[in-house]
């Protein structure tokens, strides 16, 4: 069987591991944002702690993904938690070095003008300095987003959803017919989620950011 009638037969089955692949890493890529910005916001005022949040984010992803997941299954069991939980923790450096990097970076003069005129430490912060530092939390989430694409393709190991399986299963059946279509449909449909998501983020990126920011 060649490859094009392979994904003619299997058409139904890898839409679904590719809906849910993109679906689990854009859920997770939702709550490292959260997480990794608000640790920004927390951390950014003192070198000290914007250096350990860097530090703690960056030793996750020391840990390799496989022994992560494995790790993960006596606690939280087989299936969508593990695969969460760890997408979520290797998410976190880039959002939360962007994070910290473009705070820090905002002009003090617009802080001190946005405080001259009455603003509350929330509303500078939500009004100004968040704006401003978006391109560059834009920046790490993009970066995440590629990796987790990456990295969700390990999931099927602990039967999380996702391309993975398809992956997986070529894999374990090396020397059969299809066993070399299953990897490289699960691999190129894993290719064009990460192409798609960063087509996506550009597009958000030129909705959102000023040009005279973008310049």
């Amino acid at each position: 069987m060649t490859f094009w009638e392979y994904l003619g037969n299997r058409h139904q089955q890898l839409l679904t591991d590719a809906y849910q692949h993109a679906s689990a890493v854009f859920q997770c890529m939702v709550i490292a944002t959260l997480i990794g910005v608000i640790i920004g916001v927390v951390t950014y005022r003192s070198q000290w702690a914007g250096n350990l949040a860097t530090l703690t984010t960056s030793s996750i992803l020391t840990i390799p993904s496989l022994a992560m997941i494995g790790l993960l299954i006596p606690i939280v069991g087989l299936g969508v938690p593990p695969t969460v939980i760890a997408l979520t923790l290797y998410g976190l450096l880039p959002v939360t070095r962007n994070a910290i990097v473009g705070l820090r970076g905002v002009d003090p003069s617009l802080v001190d003008a946005a405080k001259g005129i009455g603003m509350s430490r929330i509303a500078r912060l939500l009004r100004v300095e968040l704006p401003l530092a978006w391109p560059p939390i834009l920046t790490g989430i993009r970066v995440s987003t590629q990796m987790l694409m990456g990295i969700a393709a390990i999931a099927a190991y602990a039967s999380g959803p996702g391309l993975g399986n398809e992956i997986f299963r070529g894999i374990g059946s090396l020397g059969s017919k299809n066993a070399l279509n299953q990897v490289l449909a699960g691999t190129l449909g894993i290719i064009v989620l990460a192409l798609l998501f960063d087509a996506a983020y550009v597009l958000i990126g030129r909705l959102t950011i000023p040009r005279g920011i973008r310049a």
